[in-house]
């Protein structure tokens, strides 16, 4: 039985120039301005090899500006099955929350009313939201970090609630609320006192107590609580068509989220810039990595060929917030060093580490912002799909040997 042929794992300068349709010479460009990496041939000892991952990576980019239709549709393939939604909306380089533009909410609404949207719910946080943690679990949470407190307290929250599997609107926005209370009390070790917003909350536990440092969090909230069908988002799907609770899909989401090519981005953008350790070098740190064939974090997003919206709102909104903080320089200095090396845009990763740097946040800061703004969307797509009682179950493409 004949097998399709197998992609090479290196091409020659030709065979790259015209996969990226571009003379040598041009090829020889990209390699001189760190855009593509180029290896010594071990079988000629003249000439170059390059990588044919890195060689598709550059064309897809250059593709997705000509043609942004074409990489929507190749996005698509990566988040195959596909589900309906009536969620989120990314479209022409912006996104809508149930029809509402989502920058629009983060300039002008809070957190809460966010969550409002997109659970199509009048439910306001109440006591249900609150967590009071019995000491035996504080105990056991406080010497975890804060990602892994996260993790912790879902299984005895839910555990706590006494029909965690009602499929009632009402109800599910009451475990929502509940949730959402348990992880905001779990990342900073504070109760959640009522009356106070979430953002309000997370900026007086981390001392950023002036209006425009809450702002800035309410906006990272809201721009993060939901992204459509990623690969988080799909886990917690995945997981409520399976008929499990909110808290175990919520749960879910936080396992895909901490993933080094999800949420986990954030600390690699914080290992980048610590190892750049000033916006000045930040360029000559990139192209080590490059050089070494290393992955640069925190650029380029297939939905936004021409940048990611809520990372240039939010660089707005520090420049706007903290004016004299080094974030600013940082902002300028990534923009530049991503379009010259990578010909790409800051996402929002490095977004969400500027906004912790420039409010002095404790490390670890932008994940639990990523977490707990997202865990809105979560929520609302555990209720669409508990409310479509349908099993996600796709098939598989099988790739291995066949029977005798």
């Amino acid at each position: 039985m004949s097998s399709e042929p197998r992609t090479p794992k290196y091409l020659t300068a030709a065979e790259a120039a015209a996969r990226l349709g571009v003379h040598r010479s041009t090829l020889y460009a990209y390699v001189s301005r760190g855009q593509l990496r180029a290896e010594p041939d071990p079988l000629n000892a003249h000439a170059s090899r390059y990588v044919t991952t890195d060689v598709e990576r550059l064309r897809d980019r250059k593709q997705a500006r000509l043609h942004p239709g074409d990489a929507a549709r190749k996005t698509l393939h990566f988040g195959l099955p596909v589900l309906q939604s009536a969620i989120t909306l990314i479209e022409n380089g912006r996104m809508f929350y149930r029809g509402q533009d989502a920058l629009h909410l983060a300039r002008a609404a809070t957190f809460e009313d966010a969550i409002g949207v997109l659970w199509q719910s009048d439910s306001r946080p109440a006591s249900h939201a609150r967590a009071m943690f019995p000491a035996s679990l504080r105990a056991v949470m406080r010497p975890l970090a804060p990602a892994d407190r996260l993790q912790t307290v879902l299984p005895f929250v839910g555990r706590a609630d006494r029909h965690p599997r009602d499929a009632n609107p009402q109800a599910l926005a009451t475990s929502g609320w509940r949730i959402i209370g348990a992880l905001l009390a779990a990342a900073t070790m504070r109760e959640w006192r009522r009356g106070t917003s979430i953002a309000a909350h997370l900026a007086s536990v981390w001392h950023a107590r002036d209006e425009g440092a809450r702002a800035l969090i309410d906006a990272a909230l809201v721009l993060c609580a939901d992204h459509e069908l990623n690969v988080s988002t799909f886990a917690v799907r995945v997981a409520a068509s399976a008929g499990s609770s909110p808290y175990d899909a919520v749960l879910a989401g936080l396992c895909a989220l901490r993933g080094s090519r999800h949420g986990g981005q954030t600390e690699l953008v914080e290992q980048l810039l610590d190892e750049a350790r000033s916006p000045g070098s930040l360029r000559a740190a990139m192209e080590r990595r490059l050089r070494d064939g290393e992955p640069v974090p925190g650029f380029g997003h297939l939905l936004y060929p021409d940048g990611d919206p809520r990372s240039r709102l939010l660089c707005e909104m520090i420049a706007d917030v903290a004016p004299r903080s080094a974030a600013v320089a940082w902002t300028d200095a990534i923009r530049g060093a991503g379009t010259h090396l990578l010909s790409d845009f800051p996402n929002v990763d490095i977004a969400l580490v500027l906004v912790r740097r420039a409010l002095r946040l404790p490390r670890g800061a932008a994940f639990l912002i990523f977490a707990l703004g997202r865990s809105a969307g979560w929520i609302a797509h555990a209720m669409e799909q508990y409310a479509s009682a349908s099993l996600i179950r796709p098939r598989a493409l099988y790739s291995g040997p066949r029977h005798g």
